[in-house]
């Protein structure tokens, strides 16, 4: 991603500590990291030099809103990379579910892709070249009981990833989507204990299949859904 300009969602979360000093380390000229609390800047000063860490741009951002996300991206000199990692994960029988929760299942996970890949398109095919790189999960492929809010708005997402990639064929524009089952994360492990942490996803590991998609070197593949599941 040498001299490339970055859109990188949920760069500050769980996830986006692993991402985010890959995506540096692999020379990105500029970063662009949409945040809502201020508190989540300084999660990446303590892991990045004051040298990368300058080469950041930290916007204000609602991603469910799209005048939002358009201020977010014509803010960018232009977009050649969108990482979007921004989700989240919540159960329930379905039975038992509002559908206020699933909504809002639905809006953080499959309507924030949306925005910010639409917006994204835009300066992508005014400028011929983009790589789109989405997060879906294991649970979108292989949907379990009490997740049907969170694996039906992950299909979503695989979905819409697929869709981009056949409309940007015959574009130096490419979209793919990884499919990850459980993350190490410190959140996961806080609700899900530890004791099989030893087995899941490192955000580190996923980094480097999702910097792979974004880079130079994946320009022939397009609306693949890679599986990216740990020892699970």
């Amino acid at each position: 991603m040498k001299g490339k300009h970055v859109l990188l969602t949920g760069g500050t979360g769980g996830l986006g500590l692993g991402v985010t000093p890959t995506v540096i380390a692999q020379g990105a000229a500029a970063v662009t990291i949409p945040y809502r609390n201020p508190k989540d800047m300084e999660r990446l000063k303590g892991i990045l030099s004051p040298a990368d860490f300058a080469r950041i741009q930290f916007v204000t951002a609602d991603l469910k809103d799209e005048a939002s996300v358009e201020n977010l991206i014509n803010q960018m000199a232009r977009v050649d990379v969108l990482i979007h990692l921004v989700g989240g994960f919540s159960m329930g029988k379905t039975h038992e579910y509002s559908f206020e929760n699933w909504k809002r299942d639905f809006d953080i996970n499959l309507n924030t892709t949306f925005l910010v890949c639409k917006h994204s398109l835009k300066s992508m095919l005014h400028n011929g070249y983009g790589r789109i790189v989405t997060v879906g999960s294991r649970g979108a492929v292989e949907p379990t009981g009490q997740l049907a809010a969170y694996c039906a708005s992950k299909a979503g997402v695989v979905a819409l990833t697929k869709a981009i990639a056949d409309e940007t064929k015959g574009t130096n524009i490419t979209a793919n989507v990884v499919l990850p089952s459980v993350i190490d994360t410190p959140t996961n492990r806080e609700s899900m204990g530890i004791e099989n942490a030893d087995r899941w996803v490192k955000p580190e590991s996923l980094a480097e299949v999702i910097c792979f998609l974004a880079s130079e070197a994946a320009k022939d593949i397009r609306g693949a859904a890679v599986p990216v599941y740990g020892s699970i």
